[in-house]
């Protein structure tokens, strides 16, 4: 089965700084997914991101199947992007690219998801399902981002 890509882009009217901060805690992970998701973040977060740290949380993807899933953080540019892989969860590949520059009037955040579904052809079964799931995911993480810094105004 071939990666599959996902993408989406939100403005928020913040620094890159507030912005860096914000996205690169873990521990707002639970903020940003929808509560059916059941997120509890379980290790990594003492520090602040950098290359090699890994992030422990358990995930309710289904509301039968509740599994660890464990992301790799791979590469970060400070204040610009940052990478996750998973090394353990409910894909068979997925790698996570978060981009943040700054625009007139705040910054403008990038996600390029390339992934991979389970179980061959019931995977490729699954996989529209799956995209709507992700789109529910986003929709809900762009407003639960607005709720916290407010919506972007186009000047």
């Amino acid at each position: 089965m071939k990666l599959i890509q996902f993408s989406s882009q939100q403005k928020l009217p913040i620094s890159i700084d507030k912005a860096w901060e914000f996205l690169t805690d873990a521990n707002n992970l639970k903020l940003l997914t929808p509560p059916e998701l059941d997120m509890v973040v379980q290790y990594g977060t003492e520090r602040g991101m950098y290359p090699g740290q890994l992030i422990e949380y358990s995930v309710k993807p289904l509301p039968f199947y509740k599994t660890n899933w464990v992301t790799h953080i791979t590469q970060v540019e400070e204040g610009k992007f940052f990478v996750d892989e998973q090394m353990y969860g409910p894909y068979a590949t997925w790698h996570h690219k978060h981009f943040i520059k700054e625009i007139e009037g705040g910054i403008l955040m990038e996600d390029l998801i390339h992934y991979r579904l389970p179980f061959g052809l019931l995977g490729k079964l699954g996989t529209p399902l799956v995209k709507k799931k992700l789109e529910e995911i986003f929709r809900f993480r762009e407003s639960a981002l607005i709720k916290h810094f407010g919506a972007f105004k186009e000047k």
